[in-house]
């Protein structure tokens, strides 16, 4: 039974340093060897190509650009109007994913319509991200890249996200049906919207193309108070024989390398 790999959320973590190349090789310092960010298209693609060679880090994931932050856009794929500028931010993403080696990238679903109610336009919404999501996994083919798609909590995180569970992403990938388009686990979601994580870990393993976790509610390291038992679901992944990395995707209680405790207690138990 292989131990599960880890990689570094650089949104997240190392947030003590203010330049994403900098994170990258605090990570690669702190043990890791892989990392994945959300949004790194503010940063200077060159120096990240620099950090990711002199450090050897493999880049896992990013996301596809979230539009106007400003006006209120948090992704674009299932939002009405807005295909063409999907696109857009899909070829930039490609991009920076050529030059990083990545090969997975999380395409945003975007936020219900402010004024609009979720019931009336989901329908629309869904066709949308469909055929969104049928032009990205020819693009993404040509390239050997994963495109995957998460559901986010709308009970804490963001009422007005399209997507916010398990069960509406995997009827989306059924109506896809593309391999290279896969489902994105954030057990923090999951676990917000649907709990039954056992279930839903063993029923949707098949489509899950990478998992990203935090302790609930707080969001923070997977040792800190809160719901979830993370020692439990460890075992759990590694019993299905999951191969694929867990981002690290939480907010530091303190500093980020005074949080690793976690990481350090599960190496050591792996090695019994």
């Amino acid at each position: 039974m292989a131990p599960l790999k880890f990689c570094a959320n650089l949104s997240w973590l190392f947030t003590e340093l203010p330049d994403f190349s900098q994170r990258m090789y605090a990570a690669a310092s702190a043990g890791f060897r892989a990392v994945e960010a959300g949004w790194l298209y503010d940063s200077d693609l060159q120096e990240l190509q620099r950090a990711r060679q002199a450090t050897g880090l493999e880049v896992i994931l990013i996301n596809t650009p979230p539009g106007n932050v400003k006006g209120g856009d948090l992704g674009l794929g299932a939002v009405p109007g807005r295909e063409a500028e999907f696109r857009q931010g899909l070829d930039l993403a490609l991009k920076y994913a050529r030059a990083l080696h990545c090969k997975r990238i999380h395409l945003m679903a975007g936020r219900v319509p402010a004024g609009s109610h979720r019931r009336e336009v989901n329908e629309e919404m869904e066709d949308i991200f469909v055929e969104n999501l049928n032009y990205a996994a020819d693009i993404l083919s040509k390239e050997g890249i994963t495109g995957l798609i998460e559901p986010i909590n709308t009970r804490i995180t963001d009422p007005r996200y399209f997507l916010d569970s398990p069960h509406q992403a995997a009827a989306i990938l059924e109506k896809v049906g593309k391999p290279n388009i896969k489902l994105q686990m954030d057990i923090f979601h999951w676990q917000i919207m649907d709990g039954n994580l056992t279930q839903n870990i063993h029923k949707y393993l098949p489509i899950i193309g990478h998992v990203q976790m935090a302790q609930v509610p707080g969001r923070n390291e997977p040792n800190s108070a809160g719901e979830l038992n993370y020692s439990y679901l460890f075992t759990t992944l590694e019993n299905l024989h999951y191969q694929g990395y867990v981002g690290c995707e939480y907010r530091p209680l303190g500093s980020t390398q005074e949080g690793l405790g976690w990481m350090e207690d599960y190496i050591k138990s792996s090695r019994c």
